[in-house]
């Protein structure tokens, strides 16, 4: 690793855990991640999925937000972007909040990536064909370096989790265990 990496802690929120039926494992390992990240010197970075105050961000048109709408606009969003207290930011770590299923999308994350100089992002995440993926694809086009942490990682189907560790993600990141990154050198 180099001192232009960055963890990225993505979607981590209590109440996006709550929809995985068992989450205290992966809890578990996240939190390794981010133990390990602090140890190694590398920042943390928080991403988070959130919308103003009646969801006025959400359109129609978008098939996966637009479902939830009234949802998400009854919700108090301040508790909604609470992220998990066993994976809770540290003072001084950033925290970015998206309006969409990637981490770039309406967020300020390049800017922070360029101010921090970071080129290289190892992604855990909830859900693996959401954030995940997303966030992937789009690093990958704009030509970060790229590591996900398979067991960091989780989806509500086991099976699309393994083909896109397995077979997607592979042609455009290394693909490791946590513990394989742990033990890699800084």
């Amino acid at each position: 690793m180099s001192q232009n990496t960055a963890l990225f802690v993505m979607d981590m929120q209590s109440s996006v855990l709550g929809m995985l039926p068992d989450s205290q494992a992966f809890v578990a390992n996240v939190a390794k991640a981010i133990a390990s990240a602090r140890d190694k010197k590398i920042p943390v970075i928080y991403v988070v999925v959130g919308f103003r105050q009646g969801a006025p961000e959400i359109s129609s048109n978008n098939k996966i937000f637009a479902q939830n709408k009234e949802r998400f606009a009854g919700l108090s969003m301040e508790d909604f972007l609470k992220i998990h207290p066993d994976l809770a930011p540290q003072a001084g770590e950033v925290t970015v909040i998206k309006r969409r299923v990637s981490a770039f999308t309406g967020s300020d994350l390049e800017v922070i990536l360029r101010a921090m100089g970071i080129q290289q992002m190892v992604l855990t995440g909830i859900a693996t064909s959401g954030v995940v993926l997303s966030t992937l694809i789009e690093a990958s086009d704009k030509d970060y370096g790229l590591t996900v942490l398979a067991d960091c990682c989780a989806d509500g189907d086991e099976e699309v989790h393994r083909v896109l560790t397995t077979k997607v993600f592979p042609r455009r990141a290394d693909v490791l265990t946590l513990e394989e990154w742990c033990k890699a050198p800084q």
